[in-house]
């Protein structure tokens, strides 16, 4: 694919927070809950350990074809230059299928959230807006669309670090609780058992948490709209 066609206009900033704000989405907010009902809370940290393992593992050779080779096609070119072009051709197939669920998931999550605030506008609407704003994002100029993954980015994973900051004074008692057998000091992480249901749970969940840590690749996706991305890369790692 010809890198002629896209506007290099990336930075090091929008690579950054590309990445971080891919992995930040309904996989975190809103799965967590029946990833510990069903894996158990250590378990579902273990699920996630290796999740990250496995995750880190592959950026590192992606960062490294990304560099080398870098095109918008990304992991699915790779694939075909460097496997055969029928996996480049399946995997680039599979890519689409994934963000297509993904993206769907996020609609519906959205749309039930915002539900709460307008009780009577209707979810297919809340679905069709969403869906519109994301087109437009991506399809008017690609500085609007990376600044404005910049700035959401930055304003998810501050939600993620405030959540995560209430669930650490809960946990040592500073700020009250409404359960009144929340057992505090980290008591909750072993009160039904190490793995309440098992191992197949918690492999279950490694497939979840890969799912959730997706978006991570979306900085390799953007390699070909970057300026001088050998550059970029090394300052963002």
């Amino acid at each position: 694919m010809s890198n002629k066609n896209f506007d290099k206009s990336l930075e090091s900033k929008h690579l950054i927070t590309l990445s971080l704000g891919g992995v930040i989405g309904t996989g975190i907010f809103m799965s967590t809950g029946y990833s510990i009902q069903s894996a158990g809370a250590v378990g579902t940290i273990l699920a996630y350990i290796v999740g990250s393992v496995l995750v880190c593992l592959i950026m590192s050779c992606l960062g490294e074809l990304s560099v080398h080779n870098p095109n918008t096609g990304a992991f699915h070119t790779y694939a075909s230059k460097y496997i055969n072009p029928g996996m480049g051709f399946l995997t680039a197939w599979l890519y689409w299928l994934t963000w297509t669920i993904a993206l769907g998931s996020q609609f519906v999550s959205l749309s039930l959230i915002a539900k709460q605030y307008f009780p009577h506008f209707p979810i297919w609407g809340f679905n069709l807006l969403f869906a519109i704003i994301i087109l437009l994002l991506n399809t008017i100029k690609i500085e609007i669309l990376s600044k404005s993954e910049f700035w959401m980015s930055i304003i998810k994973a501050a939600a993620l670090a405030i959540f995560l900051v209430i669930g650490l004074l809960m946990v040592f008692k500073v700020i009250p609780t409404h359960q009144q057998n929340f057992k505090p000091f980290f008591a909750e992480l072993t009160t039904n058992g190490w793995f309440p249901n098992g191992i197949a749970p918690v492999i279950s969940i490694i497939l979840s948490a890969n799912f959730a840590f997706s978006g991570t690749e979306m900085i390799s996706v953007a390699a070909g709209e970057t300026q001088n991305p050998e550059k970029k890369y090394s300052s963002s790692n």
